[in-house]
């Protein structure tokens, strides 16, 4: 006959098991796994339970979370997870070549390529030291060399800092034996509560290319930028640090780039984008990290390297939909 007390003792010893097995998958740093139509994707978490995964299919970010588990990036309602398509939203990497500046298809072709995982990374010098995080490489394949002739190493890293912030760190090694140059941007989807109640800091009296005007060259005299129409901008020689206030949610988020000195913001606003939902556009700002003006060369065995830094913090300052800061509403007709 079994002893109550020894009852009351096993049943404590399985609760406290499954506690814990419960606590280790939820704080599984490292899981592998199948996403959307089956394409491989990697989900990194740290302990305080900020989150981002990352799909091999274009080295791409679809999501980044918050400890309360708030998604930052948006992604589009209609995304297609179908290679060759690029996937419309969290954070496409643009290379070799940025939007349509050169020969090569749109925006380049790293974002319809499967990365590797990278399991041995060389050594990282001034990076932030980070668990919650992931090593993607890419290497020139013989369809890349078919409509770009330069080998090439890129690598990216992914981590979770300890406040929350999340860091790209992008480096893109000459592996040939003659020069070559190129073009570059990340492209991150910031979530937003409306694209009519957030602005954008950190570009006053800057030169930009308004990109639907076949770049033409203007300077933006604005305080901040306000969206109450289509935008599509390549701002020139920008400081590191640019700024996305959003009121609704009264909340900043702070995008710090380095080796990237242009910055592109864009939304489309009612124009029709084919994998974007049509009220999609009221729920991102495009604020991205780039290199266009002046192409970035490097010699055989040159390597560049660039980071993304992005967090979030509370606004506080701002009331009302505008709030009392001086702005402009940047309207094309």
């Amino acid at each position: 006959m079994v002893n109550k007390g020894n009852i009351g003792y096993l049943i404590i010893f399985w609760a406290l098991l499954v506690a814990e097995l419960a606590m280790a998958t939820k704080h599984r740093l490292f899981e592998r796994t199948k996403g959307i139509n089956g394409l491989e994707k990697i989900i990194i978490r740290d302990r305080r339970g900020q989150s981002f995964e990352v799909y091999l299919y274009g080295g791409q970010l679809t999501s980044w979370k918050n400890e309360k588990g708030e998604e930052l990036l948006f992604m589009s309602s209609k995304a297609i997870f179908q290679p060759p398509t690029p996937i419309r939203g969290g954070i496409p990497v643009l290379f070799p070549q940025y939007s349509n500046t050169g020969p090569l298809p749109s925006h380049g072709f790293v974002r319809n390529r499967f990365w590797k995982i990278d399991t041995n990374p060389p050594h990282l010098p001034s990076h932030p030291s980070s668990n919650a995080r992931i090593d993607l490489i890419l290497r020139s394949s013989e369809d890349d060399l078919k409509i770009w002739p330069h080998k090439y190493e890129f690598r990216l890293r992914v981590a979770l800092g300890h406040q929350g912030d999340l860091t790209l760190t992008p480096r893109v090694k000459n592996s040939d034996r003659t020069p070559f140059n190129f073009t570059f941007a990340f492209h991150p989807y910031f979530s937003v509560s409306d694209i009519s109640e957030i602005q954008v800091e950190g570009l006053h009296n800057l030169d930009y290319l308004d990109q639907q005007k076949n770049r033409t060259r203007f300077t933006d005299h604005c305080k901040v930028i306000t969206f109450n129409s289509q935008l599509d901008r390549l701002y020139l020689s920008t400081p590191n640090k640019i700024r996305i206030v959003d009121h609704k949610k009264k909340k900043t988020i702070v995008v710090h780039k380095e080796g990237q000195v242009d910055a592109v913001v864009w939304n489309p606003w009612e124009k029709k984008v084919s994998d974007l939902g049509v009220e999609d556009y009221r729920r991102f700002v495009a604020v991205e990290s780039a290199a266009v003006e002046k192409p970035i060369t490097l010699k055989p065995g040159e390597e560049w390297k660039g980071v993304l830094q992005m967090s979030v913090v509370p606004s506080g300052c701002f009331t009302g939909k505008l709030g009392h800061k001086k702005s402009c509403i940047h309207s094309h007709t």
